[in-house]
């Protein structure tokens, strides 16, 4: 009986496992981001925990410790400077993990394996597109779309600030689970953090009024050609229609609402290929 037994044994031998293991938590020290199936990035997620344990401690026990267990010794000075400032103040849970798909093939589920705090946060990236989206819409609840397009919204970074001071439930700009996630997001963060959140989400801002324009004078461009064909095809009533772009991050039209992980997918949603017994019918 398999009792007692914890742990996954991914179908292979103790020292293949544990070189595995090894190889992908070096990875991730390396890139800080890493992309694998959801079982690999939990082991993987509990062992790289322990290791920045061992750069917190700065010691030359855990030293030799981490030598022993990194395949890379160009990743060492990494642990013990870098991972060990940035999370000098944080208790624990130094990973997260983001579920993406299923694998062609197999189906076996994706994740996205990442250290907090990371310069490529994937985390902070969707807080920012949802706090934009989320100001955007309520800037359109009392201005018109065209008078949003021409004036903008520039008070970003100082609705970030308000929303930070506000409790779960208290009425503001943002949802209570956008305001809960940015208040985890910026937790351990310093001032420079709040520039940049709210610089991404103005930029995300400016993107999603930009593409109504953009798109309405590509389908101006391609109405002027399609109706000068058709004038000298001889036949002044023809209309053409121009392709919809596919829906993609950051492509919704202003006024939209979606879930914040929706929105912020993009490439990486891929739409569903079984619909149920009857899909085939």
């Amino acid at each position: 009986m398999k009792h007692g037994v914890a742990f996954r044994k991914f179908s292979r031998t103790s020292s293949h496992r544990n070189l595995m293991l090894r190889n992908l938590v070096t990875s991730l020290f390396e890139h800080e981001q890493i992309r694998t199936t959801l079982a690999k990035a939990k082991d993987t997620a509990r062992l790289a925990e322990k290791i920045i344990t061992l750069g917190k401690k700065n010691n030359e026990t855990s030293y030799r410790q981490a030598q022993a267990f990194i395949l890379k010794p160009p990743v060492l000075p990494k642990l013990f400077t870098t991972f060990a400032e940035r999370y000098a103040n944080r208790p624990g849970g130094y990973t997260r993990i983001h579920r993406l798909d299923n694998r062609f093939g197999d189906n076996a589920p994706i994740a996205l394996l990442e250290l907090v705090d990371n310069p490529r946060d994937f985390k902070l990236e969707m807080t920012a597109r949802a706090v934009g989206r989320e100001l955007l819409n309520e800037k359109l609840r009392w201005d018109s779309p065209r008078g949003v397009v021409n004036s903008g919204i520039q008070h970003a970074e100082t609705a970030v600030v308000k929303e930070l001071n506000l409790g779960g439930f208290d009425s503001s700009e943002l949802r209570p689970t956008t305001r809960r996630n940015l208040q985890k997001v910026m937790k351990y963060r310093g001032r420079e953090a709040l520039t940049e959140i709210g610089a991404k989400a103005s930029a995300y801002i400016e993107t999603i009024l930009a593409k109504p324009v953009a798109e309405t004078k590509m389908q101006l461009r391609a109405d002027s050609k399609e109706k000068e064909k058709a004038r000298k095809r001889g036949n002044p009533n023809f209309v053409g229609s121009f392709p919809v772009s596919p829906a993609r991050a950051g492509v919704a039209s202003p006024g939209e609402t979606r879930p914040a992980m929706r929105l912020v997918q993009g490439a990486l949603g891929r739409p569903a290929r079984w619909r149920g017994r009857h899909a085939l019918a």
